[in-house]
């Protein structure tokens, strides 16, 4: 399988890398880092979770600073509602991981399980399932009908997850040594919440080397993550392509993390050039350290035919819309194929709103390296896509016979595949679940819309598909970009993946009640907003989510839910509601 490379964090690490005394201030940051980690050892869990508490009120006084840099970067306008995009998948995301992960080390503390109180479920297989969203009475109104839970591997027992829930914090004085996080250049809040489960999960102090593209979020990740920074547990370093080989390679680095591409993993692990390929014959990586990471791919949404109302049809389309244009395109977890029913009586009715909700979503700059080059490249495999928005964006119909290249290249821009598939019901929805297992790159993430009468007449056999689909993370009438939200959900590839064939990665992250035996998160959403979730049936308060492209009052409720993060409140509901509302 191919991807496209979207990272410029980091290049081959190679022989050919820089001396081991070319960067004496990277040597002098490890050497504190080492420092920094071995006095983490003595920190009483008390200590800790006080620490993160105190980093939680330097990012909340950073937020204002945070999303305006992040709206900089991107080249939005400042009167935009796509800058409410950086609030919430900036300092919003952030704050509530932090907060979240705060309070399970504080119940540590106290001696107290992460899963104490916590009703598990079942899933299909046997999997225990445990809920992550809503965890408290505030989430549970702020997003009222949307809820989540974490399903273990199968063998995982209730018993099993109680006993090993807290991860690193369980054995506090085993520390792993300094870490590398080789930061993402597209979403904010990854580096920090990156960081925060490398010191948490695994009592590891962390060099943050940031991606060029966030070059301006130097000062504000120094200043929101201050007191992590005074305690030794966190040095941030700018730099290329030579540092990020140089740091791989370094023998003080006991680990490392990245966000990005397949391309540059492979680059880090087996090197390039004529001799990469012995090495992974051989088995013989280059890298002399454990990695882990999050790599994105090509994530499917799986429509199952239905009876929609017109509203439906728009509402869904700007879903899809919303999954592939938000942030512009640039997201490991953006929906890339959408999977449909060549037998759907309404199959031209929704492909006629998408073709609108696209062309119609807010313009905004092509700001991530190479976006237009890898639109110019999908235009050459695809000379038959329609340009939509002048040209800027693409949706691209495909058949079994001609989607390889669009099935196995993650895009990383505004270009969308249509690929339809015959049948109806649960022989549809199979054939699409069997499909993006098979012929996808990547397990990140999954979407599936489905009407809740067809969800319902379909019973045991639509959650037997759900546990079908390998995905590290699957959103029924969601976006798994909800997912990437939720403090407590997991995040990353869906388990198994190697360093030879490492897919969307190797390992997870965020996961603020550290569990361990995590397979996936689901998420569920309402198929409809209110009011017309509650008209046709399902109990749902939402309206049109404010991460949706189309959200008009998007940078206000994204700026309020912040400052709620920041400082959770009953009096602060109301302004958030009535912005929500006049999305």
């Amino acid at each position: 399988m191919t991807t496209v490379d979207r990272s410029t964090t980091v290049e081959p690490a190679t022989e050919t890398a820089a001396p081991v005394s070319s960067y004496p201030h990277l040597d002098r940051a490890i050497t504190e880092l080492a420092a920094g980690v071995a006095a983490w050892a003595d920190r009483p869990l008390a200590s800790r979770a006080e620490l993160l508490r105190a980093t939680h009120e330097t990012m909340r006084a950073q937020a204002t600073r945070w999303a305006t840099t992040a709206r900089d970067i991107k080249g939005l306008d400042a009167s935009s509602p796509l800058v409410g995009e950086e609030w919430i998948s900036g300092p919003y995301a952030a704050l509530a991981g932090l907060g979240a992960t705060a309070k399970t080390v504080a119940a540590l503390a106290e001696g107290r399980s992460p899963l104490d109180g916590v009703r598990t479920g079942t899933a299909p297989g046997g999997r225990v399932t445990v809920p992550v969203l809503p965890r408290d009475a505030h989430e549970a109104l702020l997003l009222h009908g949307f809820r989540a839970e974490v399903w273990l591997r199968p063998g995982v027992s209730v018993a099993d997850a109680t006993r090993t829930a807290g991860l690193g914090q369980l054995t506090p004085r085993e520390t792993g040594g300094v870490g590398l996080v080789l930061g993402a250049g597209n979403i904010t809040s990854i580096p920090p919440l990156d960081v925060l489960y490398e010191v948490v999960a695994h009592n590891r102090s962390v060099l943050l080397k940031l991606n060029p593209v966030m070059a301006p979020m130097l000062s504000v990740y120094l200043a929101a993550l201050e007191p992590l920074v005074s305690a030794g547990m966190l040095r941030v370093v700018q730099g290329g392509a030579a540092e990020g080989a140089y740091l791989t390679q370094h023998p003080g680095i006991s680990h490392v993390h990245i966000t990005g591409s397949v391309r540059t993993h492979d680059a880090i692990v087996w090197g390039t050039g004529p001799d990469a390929d012995a090495r992974r014959a051989a088995g013989t990586p280059l890298l002399d350290k454990p990695i882990t990471s999050e790599l994105g791919g090509v994530s499917p949404i799986i429509v199952v035919p239905g009876r929609w109302t017109s509203h439906d049809l728009r509402f869904q389309a700007e879903h899809v819309a919303t999954q592939r244009l938000h942030n512009g395109g640039y997201n490991c977890i953006a929906g890339q194929l959408v999977v449909l029913s060549s037998d759907w009586e309404q199959k031209d009715d929704f492909l006629r709103e998408l073709r609108s909700a696209l062309e119609r979503a807010p313009r905004r700059a092509a700001w991530y390296p190479g976006s237009d080059d890898r639109v110019a490249s999908a235009q050459d495999a695809y000379p038959g896509c329609e340009r939509l928005a002048d040209g800027t964006r693409l949706l691209v119909p495909v058949t079994p016979d001609d989607a390889s290249t669009l099935e196995t290249t993650e895009y990383f821009s505004p270009v969308l595949g249509v690929l339809e598939l015959p049948g109806t019901g649960q022989a549809f929805l199979d054939a699409a679940v069997e499909t993006a297992n098979r012929d996808l790159l990547g397990t990140l993430g999954a979407n599936v819309l489905v009407d809740p009468a067809e969800k319902k007449r379909l019973g045991d056999g639509f959650r037997d598909a759900v546990a079908r689909l390998e995905y590290g993370t699957v959103a029924i009438n969601a976006w798994t970009g909800v997912g990437f939200l939720t403090a407590s959900a997991t995040w990353g590839a869906f388990p198994g993946h190697t360093l030879d064939d490492v897919q969307s990665g190797i390992g997870v992250v965020h996961n603020a009640m550290l569990l361990d035996g995590a397979e996936r998160t689901v998420v569920t959403g309402p198929f409809r907003p209110f009011p017309r979730s509650v008209r046709h049936g399902e109990v749902a308060l939402f309206p049109k989510p404010p991460w949706f492209v189309t959200a008009r009052s998007a940078q206000t409720t994204g700026r309020r839910l912040t400052a709620f993060a920041g400082d959770p409140s009953w009096a602060k509901m109301p302004a958030i509601f009535a912005s929500a509302f006049r999305a």
